[in-house]
């Protein structure tokens, strides 16, 4: 089998303790690549995350600034020199989110439009954060030229016809385990909806562990759970659905290949 985790987050502190054995677990489960998400705690993020893809030629790395730190002080060339490190794949995830209201709204749009402005120089995707902020990161999407590099939302939550309105630019979905909760039937409705050539799955680990993990720290093996239920969803077998989403991870981040 050859699934991928589209977005995790190794490089926490969650992991500190048995980051290795994660990782092996991972690929015994069948996960045959990894993207770790170089953001949180402004730039710290994303070197942590690079030295981790470093390591191991089945691990890439993105680099960029999570809108909870959008009022940072950043360097910004040393985040393009860090976007242009072969083993950094994307730049984020970078976005807007109205509902932890961490950072001044204004300072979250300058940051979200700076790093769409980064990803054009640098010809890499964006991966988005969204939180109660859909419209608004479409419409900067739209406005500041995203198309020419397209892009995923992460941990979607909006519904099929915001996606299609994605997919007119270039961008696609990922699914973390919320898919698999039981009461979360309004979001596999959503997802059935969604063409299969445009979804990606991930685990946000450490966060939101999918059934029957749900409550534990979420780690990259766990993505096989979410793959599972999304082979539910659409009808075909896990086998179809890891290699139908691990070829959309990688048209996407073509710089994995």
């Amino acid at each position: 089998m050859d699934i991928t985790d589209s977005h995790t987050h190794l490089d926490f502190e969650s992991f500190n303790d048995d980051q290795e054995t994660c990782i092996e677990r991972a690929r015994a489960a069948g996960v045959t690549r990894m993207l770790t998400i170089g953001t949180g705690g402004g730039l710290k993020g994303a070197p942590q995350a690079i030295a981790l893809a470093e390591k191991h030629p089945f691990i890439w790395a993105s680099a960029g600034v999570h809108p909870h730190d959008a009022d940072h002080e950043i360097d910004m060339e040393l985040l393009e020199r860090l976007a242009q490190h072969p083993k950094v794949v994307a730049i984020g995830e970078t976005g807007l989110d109205f509902f932890r209201d961490w950072a001044k709204v204004p300072d979250q749009h300058k940051m979200f439009e700076a790093q769409i402005d980064l990803a054009k120089r640098v010809k890499k995707p964006l991966i988005i954060h969204s939180r109660e902020a859909g419209k608004e990161c479409l419409s900067a999407l739209q406005s500041n030229g995203a198309r020419d590099v397209g892009g995923v939302f992460h941990c979607f939550a909006e519904d099929a016809e915001f996606a299609k309105k994605l997919w007119d630019i270039g961008f696609y979905v990922s699914f973390p385990g919320i898919l698999t909760f039981k009461k979360n039937e309004a979001i596999r409705d959503i997802c059935k909806a969604i063409p299969l050539e445009q979804i990606l799955i991930e685990t946000d680990a450490p966060f939101l562990a999918p059934e029957p993990y749900r409550g534990k720290r979420c780690e990259p093996a766990f993505v096989v759970e979410t793959a599972k239920c999304l082979a539910t969803i659409k009808g075909l077998s896990l086998e179809e659905v890891a290699a139908i989403t691990t070829k959309n991870t990688l048209t996407l981040f073509s710089h994995m290949r």
